[in-house]
């Protein structure tokens, strides 16, 4: 059998995709580095933390739409629980709004799957000597698009305004009157300049802002 050359102390990362097939060829060619190991993969939100907590990952790629909750909200769950761990967001969609909500939730990068995996196995270096690592060009586009302008209470019943929910359903799910959800809904069409609260949720999620 072929030896192993690892160094003596490989970098420990953590990978999150919810597609398996991706998730096992990323595993397979960041396992070629010689300084890097996957020592987690996981597919859904849910599981980051506790397979964070018991693999001990140096770097964390996550995913940001996966089953259960986002990589955006596990990666501020990370910055709590397993503070020693960077965080690298690994997507499809490189949305300022998405940026914006990676950087405050603690990530040290954000980098866009169709990127070569040369230039990932470099981020993943550059992010545990304290450098943040961005596409310039995404990074510009998310000063000129401003902050996200919907409250954390907009944004809340928009996401949950999915699969056809009416009112009543949103009010009980959210513990909110009826009332409170037309108002919020309200709120949300004229803030994203939409006509229904279908479009306002397809134009948040557009730009990156659930």
């Amino acid at each position: 059998m072929p030896q192993d050359h690892r160094p003596a102390k490989s970098i420990r990362v953590l990978l999150a995709e919810d597609q398996g097939m991706m998730r096992g060829a990323l595993a397979l060619l960041l396992g070629l580095e010689a300084d890097i190991e996957v020592v987690a993969q996981v597919g859904t939100g849910d599981a980051i933390v506790g397979a964070a907590l018991e693999s001990r990952p140096d770097v964390a790629l996550l995913d940001i739409e996966l089953p259960g909750i986002s990589g955006l909200d596990a990666a501020a769950l990370l910055r709590d629980e397993a503070p020693d761990c960077r965080v690298l967001i690994l997507t499809t969609f490189g949305r300022p709004g998405y940026l914006r909500r990676a950087m405050e939730a603690g990530a040290a990068g954000f980098f866009v799957k169709d990127g070569p995996v040369e230039e990932l196995a470099r981020a993943i270096h550059q992010v545990l000597t304290g450098e943040t690592v961005i596409d310039p060009a995404l990074a510009a586009a998310a000063l000129g698009a401003g902050p996200n302008p919907l409250t954390a209470r907009e944004c809340d019943v928009l996401k949950a305004s999915v699969d056809g929910a009416t009112v009543a359903d949103i009010a009980s799910k959210l513990s909110l009157s009826e009332s409170t959800v037309r108002n919020y809904l309200s709120s949300a069409i004229g803030k994203t300049a939409t006509r229904n609260r279908m479009e306002a949720m397809r134009e948040a999620r557009h730009q990156g802002w659930l």
